[in-house]
Order: structure tokens, then C-alpha cells, then sequence
């Protein structure tokens, strides 16, 4: 079989979606019924994204294998229902670790190691041969696989890529390659005209660099001006139809309706010699439904989403699109309010006093609260501080990591007695370690070394809430990723007052899933539910207005729900 590829790259500046736009590409090519993978290139040094603060590049998102990645492969998860790998995000880092520990065993007989030929030739090795791997339960070989160069054409960083993908056109042949150029036509306030200097300076740079772009994606705040496609065409040297606008809208889930909209199956077709047969396609029709479901929902909810990364949204990218998901499936509109841990605290009191009172007035009008995971000892008292909160005032809680692990450090003070009551990263001497380190965990290093990826995990009752909302499931498999856990041996005094830990391992030595008793929905979890399951969008598609109007689970109002549905979209319709 030939494999066709399709390249995204970015100009102008970076964050401008091209992640979204490659995801979306993917999404319409599937709905044709092809068979379609994702790879994303990251041209910086890291091996991997597993060391970055999420300010950096947003969150990192976790694989099955345990793969810590761009959060942009995220959005290829949730957009086309698909399982990728580590190897499925391809960094500087990894190809020339390649490369050196080739030239160590004596791979290349003396040779002078270059990034041309070698660098190159790896990086089109390493795509050829992850574009063949399945990604779908089926087991098939991919027909497409669309590939997103990160940053902006220009940076020296990218070049050695750009380079390789000017060799590897040629080597797959013209028909079987195709790249789509992302750029930014800026509209300043002063003018209110449509600028397209910045696109004609981007493409003209990539062309230079031995690549012409089939499609110029414009990214603009709003619709292009015919006026302005034809400017852009003529000084690209591309058709008025390859240039295609994406302008700002009210869901990202807008974005595949668009490209279709502009006829791009039609161009795929006669461009990559697809195969495709012309019927109506079920997949984008629902994709419409979504959508204009998402702009009609007229009740509210509000989850407080407590945290140490607030600043960048992108910090918290898959928390926030479960939640999204999970309004959208039960008809709601979705609010959250971002609040900064630390701005809980009591030291925020006589520091900044106005902040400090903003953010418990967020807190306090929040229809649930939500404390994901993080690292550091930064901002973890004011996270406390709400976790105290919720359980008192019998607020709907959901702990994610160190969520759930702070959740047991403030029962722990406030119900046990036990006042020093923390975890080892945070006070090593303390006299009740509550969370303790992993056994396994390499102090030494810190990349890579964390219980990482898909693990299992048993209910061991049949009551639990949680377990009820996973449609009464015997066990789950989650994504994981942490260093520290609940320390079992205390686990006895904390179940004698109430505190039930509903889930564990495999072996019974770590606590997965914790309840308390008497409570509207106090949870805390080790794994991340956060990170997309199979078929998360196919739910929400088929959870129509008739899931608001069935009864929710017993003793779970449909606002408590958004901040539950969030463990698993798939059980709504349980």
C-alpha cells in the first residue's frame, strides 16, 4: 500500500494552531473512511516533554506506553479517536540520541557523522516507519499520516527538519506528499484591514528552503476578504482555492466543518490520488450537531479549577477539555474558574489582600471544585485550604493526582489530629507520612522515572460512587503518572473514620481511588482520567438532550455531574 503524508507546517508565529488544523485534517480524511495516524515534531533538544514546567509548552500529556508528549498529541487522540505512541512525537533530542548511539556501536564504519545526510535520513527513517504503525483497535496499516512541524519555518532549531522533508518529497514521490502552510494575516485595530505581508514573507522563506506549500491555511479573526485570498494567491503562487481561511469560532470543534466547507476532500482527492468514495459522511454530520449543539446550551455550571499554573490555560489543556466534554454531553455550559493556590493561603491575607478575598469569593460561588496534579511544594497549603473547604461545606470534589493526594494530607490534620500530617516531598521529617515515595523511583534522575502510563485498577466495593459512574465496571485502566503515593500502612485509621479507599492495584499495595463517606461527591484519584479514552467524542455525539432528561445517578444532581462525568465521559449513558 502507498502511503500518502501530509505535512503542517507554521509561519509568522508559533501557537498559532496547527495542532487543532492537523487534528481537524485528520478528522475529515477518517470520516472518508481512510485509515489515518499523527506524528508531531518538536524541534527542540529535550529527549522528551516529561521535565518541562507546564508554563513551557503546556501540560504534558501521557500515552498508554507511558510516553510523556506535546499536549498537542492529545488533540490527535480526542479528534480522531485514536492510540498513538512515544515514538509518535519525535524530538531533536531523540534523533540525534539516535544517531550518537549508532556512531558509538559503529554504525556508519568511520564516517564522518553529518547533519546531512545522517540527521536527515534518520528523521525520514523515523517517519516512514511510525506512519506504518496502527493506531486503530482494527489493527490496519494507516493510508494517511499527517505530520505537524512545531514552531515557525525560520527557526535554526527546525531547520535540519525542514531540510529532510525537502529530501523526503522527492524520495516518496510528488502524488503521495502534500504540505499545508499555517500562517497569520493580522487585522491591527488602528486599520481593521486584513494584512497579508506576514503570510507572503512566511511562504516566500519556505519556498527558499525547497518546499512549496499545496495549502495556505490563514489564520485570521475574521473571514478573509475575497479580495485578500486573490492578494495571497497571486504572491504565493497558489490557486484562490488553496488558500483557505480559518477564522476565529466559537468551538474548535468548528474548525473540520470549515476546512470541509472549503472543499478540501476535493483537493485531497485530485492532489494525493485518494481513493474516496463521495457519500454523506456520518462522522462530520455529528460534528455539526456538536457543535451547534455546544452554541445553544443555555444552563450554566461552574467548576473552580484550583491550581499552581493558572496563568496558561494550556497548563491544564486535557482537565479542561474533559470538562468541556462532559458539560457538553449532560447540556451544560460550561464555566471555570481558574484560582491560583496560593492566593488561598493565609500568607496571601497580609501580602495581597485583594487577591487573597477574589479568590475565595471564585471558591465560594463554584458549583464544584477540582484540584489536578502538579509538582512542588508551591501553592500546596492553599490547594489544602479548598480541599478543607469542599469536604466541610459538602462541595463536590474531585483530587487528580495531587489532588487525591493532598486529600488525604488534609484529613489527615483535620479529622485525624494528626497535625504535621504531609507527604515526603514536601516534609521529609515529618512524623506522619501520609504520601511517601515509590520504592522504584530513581532520586537521581528525574526524566522518565515516575509510574508512568496505562495501569489497572480494581474496585474493591461494590458501593462506590465512582464505580457506579464507570457503569459498574469490576476495574479501570488510566493513564498514571506520579512519584509518590499513599502511604498503605496508615491506610486502617483513615478507613475506621470514614475515609475508603474504593480502588487499588493490581497487587493491593497502592491506593488508586479514594471516597468519603456522607459527603454529595468527595473523590480523589491516583491516575488521570483526564487524558481521552476510546471513543470520548462518539459518546458525547450520541448523549443528546435525552441524557438531561434522564435521572442521574442516585444521590448525584446534574451539577455535581460535572465535575464526576469528568472521570469517564463513556458511563453518561449508563
Amino acid at each position: 500500500m502507498i502511503q500518502k503524508y501530509i505535512l503542517v507546517t507554521g509561519g509568522v508565529i508559533s501557537g498559532i494552531g496547527k495542532g487543532i488544523i492537523a487534528s481537524s485534517v485528520g478528522t475529515i480524511l477518517k470520516s472518508c473512511g481512510l485509515h489515518v495516524t499523527a506524528i508531531k515534531i518538536d524541534p527542540y533538544i529535550n529527549i522528551d516533554a516529561g521535565t518541562f514546567s507546564p508554563y513551557e509548552h503546556g501540560e504534558v500529556f501521557v500515552l498508554d506506553d507511558g510516553g510523556e508528549v506535546d499536549l498537542d498529541l492529545g488533540n490527535y487522540e480526542r479528534f480522531l479517536d485514536i492510540r498513538l505512541t512515544r515514538d509518535n512525537n519525535l524530538t531533536t533530542g531523540k534523533i540525534y540520541q539516535s544517531v550518537i548511539n549508532k556512531e558509538r556501536r559503529g554504525d556508519y564504519l568511520g564516517k564522518t557523522v553529518q547533519v546531512v545526510p545522517h540527521i536527515t535520513d534518520a528523521i525520514q527513517e523515523w517517519v516512514m516507519r511510525q506512519a506504518k504503525v496502527s493506531v486503530d483497535d482494527d489493527g490496519i496499516e494507516p493510508e494517511v499520516c499527517v505530520i505537524e512541524l512545531g514552531g515557525t519555518v525560520g527557526d535554526i532549531e527546525s531547520m535540519p527538519f525542514i531540510e529532510a522533508f525537502r529530501q523526503f518529497q522527492f524520495k516518496v514521490k510528488r502524488e503521495n506528499f502534500c504540505n499545508i502552510h499555517v500562517s497569520l494575516v493580522p487585522q491591527p485595530n488602528s486599520t481593521g484591514e486584513q494584512k497579508t505581508k506576514p503570510t507572503q514573507n512566511s511562504v516566500r522563506e519556505l519556498r527558499g528552503l525547497g518546499l512549496s506549500p499545496d495549502l495556505i491555511v490563514c489564520r485570521c479573526s475574521t473571514p478573509l476578504d475575497t479580495a485578500v485570498k486573490e492578494k495571497i494567491s497571486m504572491f504565493c503562487h497558489v490557486e484562490p482555492e488553496q488558500v483557505i481561511c480559518i477564522h476565529d469560532v466559537s468551538s474548535i470543534y468548528r474548525v473540520p466543518l470549515l476546512l470541509e466547507d472549503q472543499g478540501i476532500v476535493d483537493y485531497f482527492c485530485g492532489r494525493l490520488n485518494l481513493l474516496i468514495e463521495m457519500r454523506p459522511r456520518t462522522m462530520l454530520t455529528k460534528w455539526k450537531e456538536m457543535s451547534d449543539r455546544s452554541d445553544r446550551l443555555l444552563e450554566h455550571t461552574s467548576i473552580a479549577l484550583v491550581g499552581k499554573y493558572t496563568k496558561l490555560s494550556d497548563s491544564y489543556a486535557s482537565v479542561i477539555k474533559a470538562l468541556e466534554h462532559s458539560a457538553l454531553a449532560i447540556n451544560y455550559k460550561l464555566e471555570v474558574k481558574y484560582i491560583d493556590s496560593a492566593d488561598l493561603e493565609p500568607a496571601a491575607l497580609q501580602e495581597e489582600p485583594v487577591k487573597y478575598h477574589e479568590a475565595w469569593q471564585k471558591l465560594c460561588r463554584a458549583d464544584g471544585v477540582l484540584v489536578p496534579g502538579g509538582f512542588g511544594v508551591r501553592g500546596t497549603e492553599g490547594k489544602i485550604q479548598a480541599i478543607n473547604w469542599a469536604r466541610r461545606q459538602k462541595k463536590p470534589f474531585l483530587g487528580v493526582c495531587l489532588g487525591m493526594q493532598l486529600a488525604v494530607c488534609e484529613f489527615a490534620r483535620n479529622v485525624l489530629g494528626w497535625e504535621d500530617a504531609n507527604s515526603t516531598e514536601f516534609d521529609p521529617e515529618t512524623k506522619h507520612p501520609v504520601v511517601i515515595e515509590m520504592p522504584e523511583h530513581n532520586p537521581g534522575q528525574l526524566g522518565g522515572t515516575m509510574r508512568l502510563g496505562k495501569r489497572r485498577t480494581l474496585f474493591k466495593s461494590t458501593s462506590s460512587v465512582l464505580r457506579k459512574l464507570y457503569g459498574d465496571a469490576e476495574y479501570v485502566d488510566e493513564r498514571h503518572r506520579h512519584r509518590f503515593e499513599v502511604n498503605p500502612e496508615l491506610k486502617h485509621h483513615f478507613e475506621d473514620r470514614g475515609f475508603r479507599f474504593v480502588g487499588q492495584d493490581l497487587e493491593g499495595e497502592r491506593m488508586e481511588i479514594i471516597e468519603l463517606e456522607d459527603h454529595t461527591y468527595f473523590v480523589g484519584v491516583q491516575y488521570h482520567p483526564e487524558f481521552p479514552i476510546p471513543g470520548d467524542l462518539a459518546i458525547i455525539h450520541q448523549s443528546s438532550v435525552r441524557q438531561s432528561e434522564e435521572a442521574p445517578v442516585e444521590g448525584i444532581t446534574s451539577s455535581t455531574y460535572m465535575d464526576v462525568v469528568y472521570a469517564q465521559t463513556e458511563t453518561l449513558h449508563t
